[in-house]
């Protein structure tokens, strides 16, 4: 898998994440309308909606953990790869490097580090689901 597949395979998750924050919206709103006429089902499957606005989240939040965990390994690699005492053959010196400053990775696995997913997951960044599912929802 290259790194642009990667990317693109992010790209489509965060889509996705917002789509289903839409669609929760919509949901939430016919309910939350419901209930103000008087449907006190509505009201119970606001609440049920809700809790399963809240099981996405931290889902979405573990997902979220476990992508920087496969990020900082990818690093850590990355990391040992270069200071390989057998050379640095998958990393050559960048051109303009100066001594005593530390090389980005190059290689695939620089790439990775490098690639839109890898410097959104090294921020930290989700997929725009988080949090922000229950406050744009309720």
């Amino acid at each position: 898998m290259d790194i642009q597949t990667i990317d693109s395979q992010y790209n489509q998750l965060q889509s996705q994440a917002q789509q289903t924050v839409a669609e929760l919206q919509n949901l939430a709103q016919k309910l939350q309308a419901a209930a103000q006429s008087g449907d006190q089902n509505a009201r119970e499957w606001y609440l049920d909606l809700k809790s399963i606005a809240l099981a996405i989240r931290d889902e979405q939040s573990q997902v979220s953990n476990l992508l920087q965990a496969l990020h900082g390994y990818v690093s850590s690699q990355a990391q040992q790869a270069s200071q390989s005492p057998w050379g640095n053959a998958a990393y050559p010196p960048q051109p303009g490097a100066q001594a005593g400053y530390p090389q980005q990775p190059r290689g695939i696995l620089g790439g990775f580090l490098n690639s839109g997913f890898g410097r959104a997951l090294e921020m930290g960044a989700g997929f725009g689901i988080g949090d922000d599912i229950i406050n744009k929802i309720f």
